[in-house]
């Protein structure tokens, strides 16, 4: 016995890339992928508070690794809470961290799914490619912020002097670790933006370059601000690598330049205020020919004005 099969209809990916989705299903389309994303994030936050004990004691490394953290008594690393609730609160805390990163394929997907259909397919083609380059960036920022967390501490602690006693607040010494990390996360991402100008034609290749000089004073001058150590190990650091991925990311949009065939135009060699010569030489027009009237060319007869119109009006009283 055969039976006929069904012919599916258009899926909510195709409906909302051809425009065929009304307000109210995109609305609903929205709730349902931050229902998944927000379930997602809940599932990964159980697991993060169940991880948040390692977690903790791999973020307390730079500190605990320097002789200067080893209490005398017990031999052991230890830190200073000061409220009764700071660390239950502070493993809430590297719980929902932790959590948002186990759960990041997922919300990200939900993301992504929705603001997709409006792009096209090469503006989805770079997105996959961006995205592919932020985390391994991110991780390698993080890294970074671990080697100038230690050698800072080092040399904060050093210069403090034996006689001086230092116990580090936990939720503090946890949040200046995290934020570092961030923010050196955030800083290596630049290079994507430098390739996004020149992926949608912006800035050239050639352009990009000549900036170098202003990124690299730009470079060290947030380098400077953002590491929270005075010692310039850090700040140099930071500061060479952005530079190092500045020009990495000026090589590839060489690449990129050169497969598009960018600076081989007409005008590629001419500026911007400059006039473009002229390839050709211009005939001299001849003066055109006198065309005499048929008929002599008379003026017209005057319109006559229209008679005055007696209007009468009834009486209404």
């Amino acid at each position: 016995m055969a039976f006929a099969l069904k012919k599916r209809g258009p899926s909510n990916f195709e409906r909302a890339a051809d425009g065929s989705m009304t307000l109210v299903e995109h609305i609903r389309e929205l709730r349902n992928r931050l229902f998944k994303a927000s379930l997602a994030i809940l599932v990964g936050f159980g697991f993060g508070i169940w991880l948040a004990g390692p977690v903790r004691i791999l973020l307390s490394k730079p500190y605990c690794d320097l002789p200067a953290s080893i209490d005398i008594a017990s031999g052991k690393c230890k830190f200073v809470q000061l409220g009764v609730a700071d660390v239950f609160l502070l493993n809430l805390k590297i719980g929902l961290w932790v959590g948002l990163i186990i759960a990041a394929p997922v919300w990200l997907y939900q993301l992504w799914a929705f603001i997709a259909p409006g792009l096209h397919r090469k503006e989805r083609r770079y997105a996959y490619v961006f995205t592919a380059l932020a985390a391994p960036l991110f991780a390698a920022g993080a890294l970074l912020a671990f080697f100038v967390t230690t050698k800072g501490l080092e040399f904060l602690l050093n210069i403090s002097g034996d006689d001086i006693a230092t116990n580090l607040e936990v939720t503090r010494y946890i949040s200046f670790v995290t934020n570092l990390i961030l923010l050196f996360g955030v800083a290596f991402e630049f290079p994507l933006l430098v390739l996004m100008l020149n992926f949608v034609g912006i800035a050239s290749a050639k352009r990009l370059l000549s900036w170098w000089r202003i990124a690299v004073f730009v470079f060290f001058a947030f380098s400077a601000v953002v590491t929270p150590t005075p010692d310039p190990f850090g700040m140099t650091a930071l500061a060479l690598c952005l530079c190092a991925l500045y020009f990495a990311a000026v090589g590839v949009a060489f690449l990129n330049d050169k497969r598009r065939g960018r600076g081989k135009e007409v005008y590629a060699g001419i500026g911007d205020d400059e006039v473009s010569p002229l390839e050709f030489d211009p005939e001299p027009v001849e003066a055109g020919q006198r065309v005499d009237a048929s008929a002599p060319v008379t003026a017209p007869e005057p319109v006559a004005a229209p008679a005055p119109i007696d209007r009468r009006y009834d009486d209404m009283t």
